[in-house]
């Protein structure tokens, strides 16, 4: 392969890795501004769907769609101290990005939690607070709303949890 066709190929992946994150974060972003406009609030100690659209009830599991806002952190936590949260998110999302771009960061879980949390930042930005809209309930307990950006920040978390731990850099340099 001519030095002109490898460096293509190098320019070309960190491409589809963006363009895959970016299509992740505009998926989260339509489906957040559809739930807003499109799916009913949450009907709290009703009965299944809880006054949202129905996904799926089978026996004990089931899913619907309901729009619920978050001003707290993960699971609602820390409720009504979006400002604090907010800042400390920002801070640790930018340090997130900084690393990633500074290591070249090449494994996709920590891309993945980023964009998430970028996401969710932008939505307390336009918000106020979080928009959550996809709801589990198992056994009869429900399950914490979430939402796409949820989702790559958890899938991201447990897939830097199971993957081995590369203690080298040798797999920065191609081979040769």
């Amino acid at each position: 392969m001519s030095k002109l066709q490898n460096s293509k190929a190098v320019l070309q992946l960190p491409l589809v890795k963006f363009l895959f994150f970016f299509a992740l974060f505009l998926l989260d972003m339509a489906s957040k501004y559809f739930a807003l406009h499109h799916i009913p609030y949450m009907q709290w100690g009703g009965t299944y769907p809880f006054g949202g659209i129905p996904f799926f009830s089978s026996g004990a599991l089931s899913c619907s769609f309901n729009t619920a806002f978050n001003t707290g952190a993960a699971w609602g936590l820390f409720p009504g101290h979006s400002t604090l949260l907010f800042s400390l998110r920002s801070l640790i999302i930018a340090a997130l990005i900084f690393f990633l771009l500074w290591r070249r960061e090449k494994k996709l879980a920590p891309w993945l939690i980023a964009t998430g949390a970028l996401g969710n930042a932008l939505d307390y930005c336009l918000y106020g607070h979080v928009i959550d809209f996809i709801h589990f309930r198992f056994w009869g307990h429900t399950f914490p709303i979430f939402n796409v950006a949820d989702s790559c920040i958890t899938l991201g978390a447990i897939w830097l949890v199971l993957t081995p731990k590369d203690h080298g850099t040798a797999h920065l340099e191609p081979q040769r």
